[in-house]
């Protein structure tokens, strides 16, 4: 499958966030976008998620175009925010028996690395780094053939970080995954392509050095 983003545009008042936001991802590769705090990267993925409406937009599904803000949208794309979604005074064991009714893919999650430590916790009970790799456990099992990761690396222990890369890249024979973190060297060993979002716009990079030329990373005399 394939989903296509042209020239989206977000306005929060008379203040443009995104102006020229063009991409695109398929099953079986993922796509990482860079930039600065502020430069409206999790507002483009609420836009494609359906939480906030953009100002202008055209979202192709195989070249059919659809509404980001339809019920579709949601049942295509599985969405990692920042801010937690979880219900804060149920277990977690009892969490991913009500999320996923199939035995298989509980058992993916349950014999995750580290779930055993704290799978008879209750959800609000665990602390932030936990609660945001529990959350990328859930969202990256779920059956959704498009995930989109806002910082999926933040807060999280890195010896966990090598974890989530593997199951990211174990997706892809399914899915298409749309990635943004600041640990920029996680997200590029598990990218096949990538966007920097500047002054509104998506510019494709090639290599790391580009980041810096874009103004993502100083520039290293």
């Amino acid at each position: 499958m394939k989903l296509e983003v042209k020239q989206i545009e977000k306005h929060f008042g008379s203040r443009p966030i995104l102006t020229n936001v063009n991409i695109h991802l398929q099953t079986g590769e993922t796509v990482g976008i860079f930039g600065r705090n502020g430069c409206g990267k999790s507002t483009l993925m609420k836009v494609l998620f359906g939480t906030i409406k953009a100002t202008a937009s055209s979202v192709f599904l195989d070249n059919t175009q659809f509404h980001p803000r339809a019920n579709i949208s949601r049942k295509l794309i599985a969405y990692l925010p920042q801010v937690s979604f979880l219900p804060l005074d149920m277990k977690v064991r009892n969490l991913i028996q009500m999320i996923f009714s199939d035995g298989e893919t509980q058992n993916h999650i349950f014999y995750a690395p580290g779930v055993a430590l704290f799978e008879n916790q209750k959800v609000g009970s665990l602390s932030l780094g936990t609660l945001k790799y529990l959350e990328f456990l859930l969202i990256a099992n779920m059956d959704h053939p498009f995930l989109m990761l806002d910082e999926p690396f933040s807060m999280i222990d890195p010896l966990f970080h090598e974890i989530i890369k593997n199951i990211i890249v174990s997706q892809l024979t399914t899915k298409a995954i749309l990635i943004t973190d600041h640990y920029y060297t996680d997200v590029w060993d598990v990218t096949q392509r990538n966007y920097v979002l500047a002054n509104g716009a998506t510019l494709p990079v090639r290599s790391q050095v580009e980041l810096a030329t874009y103004g993502y990373l100083p520039i290293r005399s």
